[in-house]
């Protein structure tokens, strides 16, 4: 990683610690060994799934390869074989120090924030936006490896399974839930900094045809409501809720709630409150 790229990061929050101490210090080997345990219950209690479950999960040494192998399966197709696309995952997993503790703070943000997630297992064989949060990842690093080709293939691939386009030089933070991923966009110079969730069909789009840094930045702990628009370089601020199917022009301030179109402050949040943990999409009452 650069060191361009960690300031720029470090701007964004992406650095602060999490909102959740759960987050922080579950450890990759604590999130491995229970979604192992998971496996092997489903196991007795699906034996139709357990071979795909026996080679997802059981047979392999980590859950960076299990991660890596399950994304080949999803994302591989008559351009890039699975078997290359395990190797590119993997590869990408293992270069980037970073890799496994994003995954599993985002595999522990859906169990803390999504009510129907009752195991580790499920977001990990089911959940599209878990998957293409996973797949950006590999197609980030692979960006940043000068590989653009590759790089624009698992865009591409991750945008025609699972319908989230995420462009691969977007910088996103860790422990962030994107909720059902269907119809989710986020442009090319946009930050997204830990602890955020977007929901189906969130926008973090440019405005017009400007060229240089066009995205938006979403600071921690925002939460980003059904269709809500965030359209150019504008700022959203550490969290901050967007309601639901807003229109977002210009900056928001800190621990506000917006709603409309074009969108406007419509109520206050208390600083202790956590929009992002709560996924709580009411508007408010005014202010």
């Amino acid at each position: 990683m650069s060191s361009a790229l960690q300031a720029g990061i470090a701007r964004a929050g992406l650095t602060r610690p999490p909102l959740r101490s759960v987050s922080h210090t579950t450890a990759e080997a604590e999130v491995w060994r229970a979604m192992r345990s998971e496996a092997e219950a489903a196991i007795v209690e699906e034996p139709l799934y357990a071979g795909i479950i026996q080679a997802t999960i059981l047979d392999q040494p980590s859950l960076s390869h299990a991660f890596a192998y399950r994304l080949a399966h999803r994302l591989g197709d008559g351009d890039l074989a699975r078997l290359s696309m395990r190797d590119l995952c993997l590869s990408a997993f293992e270069a980037d120090p970073y890799a496994g503790a994003h995954a599993v703070r985002d595999l522990v943000a859906i169990r803390e924030r999504d009510p129907t997630c009752r195991r580790y297992l499920d977001p990990f064989l089911f959940y599209k936006g878990l998957a293409a949060l996973e797949g950006y990842r590999v197609a980030h690093w692979l960006w940043h490896q000068g590989r653009a080709t590759l790089s624009l293939h698992v865009q591409s691939r991750i945008s025609e399974v699972f319908g989230a386009d995420i462009h691969p030089a977007a910088r996103i933070g860790s422990g962030v839930f994107i909720d059902h991923a269907t119809g989710v966009v986020i442009g090319e110079t946009t930050v997204i900094a830990d602890d955020v969730s977007i929901l189906q069909s969130v926008t973090l789009g440019g405005n017009g045809k400007e060229s240089g840094d066009r995205h938006p930045k979403i600071e921690r702990g925002v939460l980003l409501s059904v269709g809500a628009k965030v359209l150019g370089n504008i700022r959203v601020g550490e969290g901050a809720k967007v309601a639901a199917a807003a229109v977002v022009l210009h900056d928001v301030p800190a621990h506000t709630t917006v709603a409309g179109v074009p969108a406007r402050v419509v109520s206050r949040i208390e600083t202790a409150e956590a929009p992002a943990l709560s996924m709580d999409q009411f508007f408010g009452d005014g202010i």
